[in-house]
């Protein structure tokens, strides 16, 4: 069991290997693996970015029609997506500050959370979106959200555009990418490597950003001494 847990996590970051996923385990295998990303902490390691564009391009060399692709592609996985997210928020409203207490573990980074918290006290509700497409922070806004306790009904509202962005997104992004360049598939290795470089874009930045506020404040420091 351990050994064919391996071979499933070596899977999901190999670009051949997602791609065998998707096609043995389709929808469902997609829909599950969103909703444990984003509604458990066991899954910040997830490629969730990767894996839906993955699963747009073999939709497109399949030839999956539109139709088929919005009703059996981008709304389950979107409900699956929304749905972990509460499953996240209520974690983090009912456990509250005893989150920021608990001690790191194989499936729990405290340095994550605070990273997700943040996030989110730096852009407030619109954290919920934004945290869609930025890994890891995808995983933790939700429990920081109700640790917070954002309003239900203004997070829902957050919550579903932000899952319906980021799922449209990623797969009809793929699938378009996989209609309009021939073979495609053939450089997927590349295509994940993009896709991952955009999505630690933002937190790039805004560690960049951090550094360069703190070395300010570290001169200003220094020229009033």
């Amino acid at each position: 069991m351990l050994e064919s847990f391996v071979h499933f996590l070596h899977s999901l970051f190999d670009p051949e290997g997602l791609k065998e996923l998707i096609r043995s385990g389709g929808p469902p295998l997609i829909c599950a693996i969103v909703f444990v990303e984003t509604g458990l902490f066991v899954g910040f390691f997830l490629p969730g970015d990767s894996l839906l564009v993955t699963a747009g391009i073999f939709a497109a060399a399949a030839a999956v029609p539109l139709p088929t692709l919005l009703w059996h592609w981008l709304i389950p996985v979107t409900v699956c997506a929304i749905v972990g997210d509460q499953l996240g928020y209520w974690i983090g409203r009912s456990a509250g500050s005893a989150l920021y207490k608990r001690e790191d573990s194989l499936f729990f980074r405290k340095s994550h959370l605070q990273r997700a918290h943040d996030f989110y006290e730096r852009y407030g509700g619109r954290a919920v979106i934004l945290a869609r497409f930025v890994p890891i922070v995808r995983t933790f806004c939700p429990p920081v959200a109700g640790a917070a306790k954002m309003p239900y009904g203004r997070y829902v509202a957050f919550d579903v555009a932000g899952g319906i962005v980021w799922v449209t997104a990623t797969i009809v992004g793929g699938y378009t990418l996989g209609r309009s360049v021939p073979n495609i598939g053939k450089y997927i290795h590349y295509v994940i490597a993009v896709v991952v470089v955009v999505s630690l874009l933002p937190a790039m930045i805004g560690l960049m950003k951090s550094r360069s506020m703190s070395g300010e404040r570290g001169a200003n420091s220094s020229q009033k001494s």
